[in-house]
């Protein structure tokens, strides 16, 4: 047996998230914002804790720097009980802030990488890589110093072993940059949102961008936000999910990230993809239901009481 479930394995940083917000930011002007809060941020880091808190034994790895905000970061990691024994803290380096104005359902967010712009493929050993049975990594365009080198790191986990999955998410700089042909054979199961996988593969459609990555690819659920998601696994038709839709939403932030946790804790259980798929829908949804990535996932008992009172299904973590 090994001792992690899942390795969460990238960028780590908090969110200021500023919610009721007297209109648009415009440059020159200064706008109100009714509620704020600090919140753990990063989509690897909201993934590793709602993973946890959905019963999953999760380490994670990645930077920060040595100052209030690492300090924050770590202790709202162990706080899920997390282990951290793979965060890597440089006096050298900040950790990164994500600054977030929050309209609905929709969101504009600024970031300062910090630390996140240094981890590399030196900083993680075949050890690490052992230590779990599965490992994810978020945020490809936010890690500079991987990116290069992603498809070494998933090469070297499936000759140990190691199932893995990724989601790339939004690249800030919009150039969408992704070897799909040499990264996505070592991928078990992508992640991406409808819109990240047009731009990733330049097509108008999911059944397009399915025919360019086809030969590749092995597993990918993609996540249409209100709309559900979509499944795809080799020689097996598309599986469409309505999703689970909450008519009151508190903000998005974390949602995908949610679906991510999702769809691991039941994948590295061995249920079927589509089990994993209802039950990534649902907790993309439940992510909805609080403020911030994390907090509809405060505790197993929360949860639980959420799925039951807004979606009524009962499950058991």
């Amino acid at each position: 047996m090994k001792k992690l479930d899942v390795l969460a394995i990238g960028e780590l940083n908090v969110d200021l998230i500023l919610n009721d917000i007297d209109g648009e930011v415009e440059v020159g002007k200064e706008k109100l914002a009714g509620d704020m809060s600090l919140t753990l941020g990063s989509s690897t880091a909201i993934f590793a804790s709602n993973l946890s808190s959905l019963g999953a034994n999760v380490g994670f790895l990645g930077k920060i720097g040595v100052d209030a905000f690492g300090e924050f970061v770590t202790q709202k990691l162990e706080e899920k009980g997390i282990d951290t024994s793979l965060v890597m803290a440089d006096m050298n380096l900040s950790t990164g802030a994500t600054i977030v104005l929050n309209y609905g359902e929709d969101r504009a967010m600024v970031t300062h990488p910090g630390a996140m712009d240094f981890l590399s493929l030196k900083d993680i050993t075949d050890d690490h890589l052992s230590r779990a049975r599965h490992i994810h990594f978020s945020s490809l365009f936010l890690q500079p110093g991987l990116k290069k080198d992603i498809h070494q790191l998933f090469s070297r986990a499936k000759k140990l072993g190691v199932t893995t999955s990724l989601d790339t998410q939004w690249d800030p700089s919009e150039k969408w940059e992704f070897d799909f042909e040499a990264i996505l054979p070592f991928v078990d199961v992508f992640l991406p949102n409808e819109t990240e996988l047009l731009h990733l593969t330049k097509a108008t459609s999911i059944e397009e961008a399915i025919k360019k990555l086809e030969p590749f690819m092995n597993n990918m659920a993609v996540k249409r936000g209100n709309k559900g998601s979509v499944l795809y696994q080799p020689n097996k038709e598309l599986v469409h999910h309505s999703g689970y839709l909450n008519t009151q939403v508190v903000d998005a932030i974390g949602a995908g990230d949610s679906f991510n946790a999702g769809f691991i804790c039941k994948y590295v259980k061995g249920a079927s993809p589509e089990a994993c798929l209802d039950f990534a829908n649902l907790t993309g949804a439940l992510n909805t239901t609080a403020v911030g990535g994390t907090g509809a996932f405060a505790s197993p008992e929360l949860i639980r009481s959420m799925a039951l009172n807004k979606f009524n299904i009962s499950i058991d973590l």
